[in-house]
């Protein structure tokens, strides 16, 4: 496949687009934690525990500017704040739980095989 241009980035092929959109290490556990229901920041962030502030800030934003979560702030004092998956974050939901399941038997083979850390 040639190289294309997305967002003024290059791209070799869909993989590299896909996980510029979703990986890196908090975007999916963002995103899974959101299938379900409306997380605050507050949520997120002891729920991820070992996130820090301005990274969570971060993943949430380009979350956000992509289009795969949305931020309802209510005007309260002090300000309420909830994020929720759009429709194209919950498109990515089966992609996760794909990798998720990759995940679990590659934990199993390898304690299977010794080679857990």
């Amino acid at each position: 496949m040639p190289e294309f241009k997305m967002n003024e980035k290059t791209y070799n092929n869909p993989v590299e687009l896909a996980l510029d959109e979703i990986g890196g290490k908090w975007k999916m556990p963002i995103l899974w934690r959101l299938r379900e229901r409306k997380w605050r920041y507050a949520e997120l962030k002891r729920d991820l525990r070992k996130v820090t502030h301005k990274m969570l800030t971060e993943q949430l934003r380009e979350l956000e500017q992509n289009g795969y979560l949305s931020r309802t702030v209510y005007p309260t004092v002090p300000p309420k704040v909830e994020y929720s998956l759009t429709r194209k974050g919950r498109s990515v939901i089966p992609v996760i739980q794909v990798i998720r399941k990759w995940g679990i038997s590659l934990m199993a083979d390898r304690k299977h095989h010794g080679r857990v850390r």
